[in-house]
């Protein structure tokens, strides 16, 4: 038998975004009665921007996590559950484990899925340790670093899926720092790297590609773009790619293989009414609000706003979905807008940094008075140590206003 359970502010999901708004919810709820529940079947929360650097060695895997218990924020209810089903007709959701929630709002932040069944051949490769490997999962990160070191000579191959897939930049950074590994090593010589993306070109901000193309040449990466990953034949050790437009197909034999995974949302928001057609959180891309619930807001990775997916733009859509909802919870109508703010730190090599920062017009959005397209030392520090402070100790506990690149 069910529990029937109710709270006035339901949150989907433990990620960035939905400890983020919990945790600024309580801090700006000035009667400090706001009843506020968080829907999360995980233990572990990630900090998943460090496992970039965990794969080139230079972050420890214990330090990109915490207990869910520990990133709650106080005075808001953790469920210890995950959604089956939304009714948001009735304005609650039915839960894996059975139960009913009732709420007067809801916050859907499910985060993406990964879909690593989405390409034949890469589950098996990726278990069978055979040279293909992945940042994109906590116990896989470990596995590209000692990849790296242990390479000495072959063709290494970087993969970039079609959009949208969180932390953009990942697949071409990982890139960058096995270069600079290999190097330091003095095997680069004896190593074809190859890059293979979905996209048109390296970056869609010309200022910062600018900067990143010259660090392709630099580095003598071969780039192919608008090709995608679609199989991998891991006895042969080949990787098949396919043309984006055209569909033609390559077939390249491999020594290392770095994927990036493709993504899709989440199976329970897709089949929801929540969804646009694409499966996507169907919200206004400025107030976060959705388009047909008016008491149901979304953000960061699960939503359909045409933005990079990263910890940045879930930190910016925090204050907007934030205001928002204290606004519509006072009886006014929520004017915050968002603006596309994301980041992007792209390292381009040990102790080298391109803080790209910008908006839904590809506009450059900086926060430091420096030209943040130029690689900085300074910055690839700020990405390494600052950054995860931040997010640990500011971010997911209701911290100040300001918007730090966390890409």
């Amino acid at each position: 038998m069910s529990d029937a359970i109710s709270h006035q502010v339901v949150i989907v999901g433990g990620g960035t975004a939905g400890v983020a708004v919990a945790a600024h919810l309580k801090k700006f709820d000035e009667s400090g009665t706001l009843d506020v529940a968080v829907l999360e079947p995980k233990d572990v929360h990630y900090y998943q921007p460090g496992w970039t650097l965990v794969g080139a060695g230079e972050m420890k895997p214990k330090s990109t996590w915490r207990s869910m218990k520990e990133v709650i924020p106080e005075g808001v209810t953790w469920i210890h559950d995950a959604v089956q089903s939304f009714d948001p007709d009735n304005n609650s959701l039915t839960t894996r484990s059975g139960n009913q929630i009732s709420y007067e709002y809801l916050v859907v932040a499910t985060g993406i899925e990964i879909a690593w069944d989405s390409i034949p051949g890469l589950q098996e490769a990726l278990q069978r340790n055979m040279g293909v490997v992945s940042i994109y999962d906590y116990d896989l990160a470990p596995q590209v670093w000692e990849a790296i070191k242990g390479f000495g000579g072959g063709t290494a191959i970087f993969t970039q899926p079609k959009p949208p897939f969180k932390c953009p930049g990942a697949a071409q950074k990982i890139a960058y720092l096995a270069d600079d590994a290999w190097r330091k090593r003095n095997v680069r010589g004896k190593i074809k790297q190859m890059f293979f993306s979905a996209a048109p070109g390296i970056f869609p901000v010309k200022r910062y590609a600018k900067t990143l193309n010259e660090v392709l040449k630099r580095k003598e990466i071969e780039t192919h773009f608008q090709h995608h990953l679609v199989a991998i034949d891991i006895d042969k050790k080949e990787a098949t790619l396919e043309h984006v437009t055209t569909g033609d197909r390559q077939v390249h034999a491999f020594d290392f293989l770095h994927v990036t995974p493709p993504m899709r949302p989440p199976a329970f928001l897709k089949e929801s009414p929540l969804a646009d057609e694409g499966g996507w959180m169907n919200v206004d891309k400025h107030t976060l609000r959705h388009l047909k619930y008016p008491n149901v807001y979304g953000l960061g990775d699960c939503a359909n706003t045409p933005n990079s997916k990263t910890a940045a733009a879930a930190r910016s859509q925090t204050y907007v979905a934030v205001s928002n909802l204290l606004t519509a919870i006072g009886g006014g109508e929520g004017i915050a807008a968002y603006d596309g703010y994301a980041s992007c730190p792209l390292t381009t090599g040990y102790g080298k940094l391109v803080l790209a920062e910008f908006d839904y017009n590809l506009q450059p959005k900086e926060t430091f008075p420096i030209d943040q397209s130029k690689e900085r030392r300074s910055m690839y520090y700020f990405k390494k140590y600052f950054l995860p402070w931040y997010y640990w100790n500011v971010l997911l506990k209701g911290g100040d206003a300001r918007v730090w690149p966390l890409g």
